[in-house]
């Protein structure tokens, strides 16, 4: 009897029966996956530190300094080899053959249900743990928040929950690892809302709250309980310093809508550089190496390099300098392939642009500023929130990063600035951006996020109404006077579409009997070339787009553009049905849950 094992499904069902509260096994499961996310994030920055102390000789995290006393061939050798490392790894055992980020997470969210795999999540880990390790300017909040979720959803497929209790245990793993990454659990919970689960719904909420909790319990007690960044509590010396704040953020939004583009435009050039894909990453670790054999303090996430902005003690020009150098650092990393987060880069290049215009404005109206290090911490929450999308989260993970509460309403008005001009300018967050470049639109809300879940291949019809190209006129006739449809679809011998035939297009020789005989006309001859087609692995969203414009009834259904192969029909009711259908379950899902 005790070395029998239970399914997880039975297990749950007995969990229910026992507290009857699918409320409360949430909170309970919320705990489970808080410690996992937690231990997670612990393993992850240890990980770091051992890649680090193999390629750099040491695992502090001012690698800047270090590197300043190596070898210029180890500095160029390191991230190099890195990314040789992690360009084979991402080819040979990532599902998709390219690194996973938080745009992942999200997509799983509002998309998958909730539903990850734990290969995608310790993949994506080891990735970013060599790529930080060796160099490359990425962060590793970015690869906490995604394993941390897709320990969260391994929860949830175990148990076998319901899409509404998974999509909020992916909510709580984010929110814990985030929390264990900044020591800042309001923030993570915050941060599992605004940008992972997309709503502040009281179910959702204290769940996500007691993971992040949870999860900062477990980092204080391994790493100890300090803030991220060491600061004099600063505060704002007069209300007539407002308008330099109201500056700062103009300037945080140009400078995060070039960070953004940048690593758009790193990823679009690497894409035409010849070689196999792998070899990517060590292009980028190289070029990466010889920015820092002059600006080493882009190297790796760059926490040092920021602590020492806001002690102010980085010259101006040098200042202005690091701001581009880790910007293309950041760019070169990400476009090409290191695994890895944004934020972190972000954080570094908002310091740099703030304790510079901190300096400009401090010698402008010495009596009117707080000082450099003040604009420093509203730097660093302006371009990191106008990055992510995520004001509010931001906002308070700089208060708890730096434990400065003075300054809040300042980060607050030059984050709402910075957010604002990327909406307004650029269109979308990173996250949505990248989503977008997926071919994914998160646009449109739970019912758009239904059709888009659904395949095509799911929902067609195999047995469709077919003629060969060389049928004569005879055949067409005949089939078109039996067919339900009144369409027939032309395929060549390997079953390549050819075209359709509908009665309109024999409206002219329908009726010409002297035709049948002389078999002068085949079904090649009369067919509509180029119709609409629709690929299997295509989802409902595209195709209802598809059929509304087209004003098709049926579409042909193919495995692909290239080839043409023909698999089957999609008609519009069948869309329909498969989304109503999916609409019932999710509600009753929700009903059941509670969600």
């Amino acid at each position: 009897m005790f070395g029998r094992q239970l399914r997880p499904s039975r297990l749950l069902m007995r969990a229910r029966r026992i507290i009857r509260n699918d409320q409360l096994i949430l909170v309970v499961l919320a705990v489970v996956v808080g410690a996992l996310a937690g231990i997670g994030t612990i393993l992850i920055r240890e990980g770091i530190d051992w890649v680090q102390t193999i390629g750099f000789g040491s695992p502090d995290e001012s690698i800047f300094s270090m590197a300043s006393d190596l070898a210029w061939w180890v500095v160029l050798l390191v991230p190099t080899a890195g990314g040789l490392i992690v360009g084979l790894f991402i080819y040979w055992v990532m599902p998709e053959k390219k690194p996973q980020s938080v745009a992942k997470v999200i997509e799983a969210s509002a998309l998958r249900g909730g539903r990850m795999t734990i290969r995608e999540g310790f993949g994506a880990a080891v990735a970013s743990v060599i790529s930080i390790g060796s160099g490359a300017s990425v962060g590793r909040e970015g690869p906490a928040i995604h394993l941390g979720a897709t320990l969260g959803a391994w929860v949830a497929r175990r148990l076998h929950l319901t899409r509404s209790l998974s999509r909020a245990l992916l909510g709580c793993g984010a929110a814990a690892a985030v929390a264990a990454s900044f020591n800042a659990p309001i923030a993570g919970a915050l941060f599992a809302h605004e940008v992972v689960v997309g709503h502040f719904a009281l179910s959702a909420f204290a769940p996500i709250v007691i993971a992040s909790v949870v999860g900062t319990i477990f980092a204080r007690a391994y790493f100890g309980d300090f803030p991220a960044f060491s600061v004099f509590e600063q505060s704002l010396v007069s209300i007539w310093e407002f308008p330099a704040v109201i500056g700062l953020g103009v300037a945080s939004g140009i400078t995060a809508i070039i960070l953004m583009r940048s690593v758009m435009v790193a990823e679009d050039q690497f894409k035409k550089v010849p070689g196999p894909t792998w070899t990517h990453p060590a292009i980028a670790g190289f070029l990466v190496g010889l920015i820092a054999l002059v600006f080493p303090q882009v190297l790796g996430v760059g926490y040092a390099a920021t602590n020492d902005a806001m002690q102010t003690i980085i010259p101006l020009q040098f200042l202005i300098a690091l701001v581009f150098a880790k910007i293309l650092a950041t760019a070169l990393s990400l476009g090409g392939g290191f695994g890895g987060g944004i934020f972190t880069p972000s954080l570094m290049v908002g310091a740099m642009l703030g304790g510079a215009y901190g300096i400009v404005a401090t010698s402008i109206f010495p009596d009117l500023s707080s000082g450099p290090g003040a604009y420093t911490i509203i730097g660093m929450g302006a371009v990191a929130a106008a990055v992510l999308g995520a004001p509010i989260s931001t906002t308070l993970i700089v208060f708890e990063l730096t434990d400065n509460y003075p300054l809040t309403i300042a980060v607050m008005v030059a984050v709402v600035i910075a957010t604002v001009m990327v909406q307004q300018f650029n269109g979308r967050s990173y996250f949505s951006w990248q989503l977008e470049r997926a071919g994914l639109d998160l646009k449109g809300g739970f019912e758009a996020a239904l059709l888009r879940s659904i395949k095509v291949s799911k929902v067609m019809t195999k047995e469709s109404e077919t003629i060969p190209v060389s049928a004569g006129i005879a055949e067409i006739r005949h089939l078109l006077q039996e067919s339900p449809t009144g369409e027939l679809f032309v395929l060549k011998e390997d079953r390549e579409l050819f075209g359709t035939i509908t009665l309109h297009d024999l409206h002219d020789i329908a009726f010409e009997s002297d035709l049948d005989m002389d078999n002068l006309i085949n079904a090649g001859d009369v067919a509509r070339l180029h119709p609409p087609v629709i690929d299997l692995d295509d989802d409902l969203q595209t195709a209802n787009k598809l059929i509304r414009d087209s004003g098709e009834h049926y579409i042909a259904v193919v495995d692909d553009h290239k080839s043409m192969k023909f698999q089957g029909t999609l008609h519009e009711t069948e869309v329909m049905v498969a989304y109503n259908r999916a609409l019932v379950e999710a509600r009753e899902e929700e009903h059941q849950s509670g969600i």
